[in-house]
């Protein structure tokens, strides 16, 4: 099979712990471009915490693109041009707000350049660091969030957590996507809207099968883009489930997981991973 699109979570996947990529699948990448293929990053992420990672790979150069917010933006880097974008209503929000202080769980949801939370409580933090982005300490986050916004985050432990996704997924079905990133980061956008769909819509739009993508992931909100793929790959950092539903287990994300792939099924080059 001649792949013609490498799809890339960042967090734990296509970046080391430090946040940074390793000389080897930076190289791996670059080469992967020269030959054509499209290099996508999806991210649970805002859009403004992975143009940076975009740059590093000159994905504006090759005309590739950003699916961030799980999926609920698709940026051409070329062009800057939003090819799909999906937003929750400022009653949603107050709604996932309300419902935040009956779970006993923090919240924060992003709005410009700036998170946006009552309470910059350390998972806040965390995704400050991850993005880049400032948090903004509001004294009301209903009266903060008077527009449409992207996603909102539940933020608390992971035990917790895990109890209120299993909760919501019951409560919103139908009504929202509900997914953790991380173990303490529960997600939503808007109902139907997860890494897969937004992959399925991108190479609708560019002519490009689905056999033809490659997808790599480690986390729950990567299932639907990995089951999308030709060849769904999960990190050697996965989670046990994840792995049992890919086509593929790569190394870890310290470990060039995402390099041995590119190398062993784009590039033909490895003779081990």
């Amino acid at each position: 099979m001649t792949y013609k699109m490498i799809v890339l979570d960042l967090d734990d996947t296509l970046l080391r712990d430090d946040l940074t990529i390793s000389s080897r699948t930076k190289q791996a990448l670059m080469d992967a471009q020269e030959l054509g293929v499209k290099v996508v990053l999806a991210s649970g992420r805002p859009t403004y915490g992975m143009r940076s990672i975009a740059k590093d790979l000159r994905l504006e150069e090759y005309g590739s693109y950003i699916l961030s917010f799980n999926g609920a933006k698709i940026i051409n880097c070329q062009t800057n041009e939003e090819l799909f974008s999906s937003t929750l209503s400022p009653e949603t929000a107050h709604r996932l707000y309300d419902i935040s202080r009956r779970e006993g769980v923090g919240i924060l949801t992003y709005t410009d350049d700036h998170i946006v939370t009552e309470t910059a409580e350390p998972y806040a933090s965390i995704e400050s660091n991850l993005t880049g982005m400032p948090v903004m300490e509001v004294g009301s986050f209903i009266e903060a969030v008077s527009e449409p916004v992207v996603k909102v985050l539940m933020l608390k432990e992971a035990e917790k957590l895990a109890e209120v996704e299993k909760k919501l997924q019951q409560e919103l079905a139908g009504k929202l996507s509900v997914m953790r990133s991380k173990p303490f980061f529960l997600e939503f956008t808007e109902v139907g809207v997860t890494k897969g769909t937004s992959l399925d819509y991108l190479t609708q739009t560019l002519g490009i099968k689905r056999e033809e993508v490659i997808a790599m992931g480690d986390s729950y909100n990567d299932l639907a883009m990995i089951e999308f793929a030709g060849l769904g790959v999960a990190m050697g950092n996965a989670p046990d489930d994840i792995k049992a539903k890919a086509d593929y287990v790569t190394d870890t994300n310290m470990n060039d997981g995402v390099a041995k792939v590119v190398e062993k099924f784009v590039l033909k080059t490895a003779s081990f991973v």
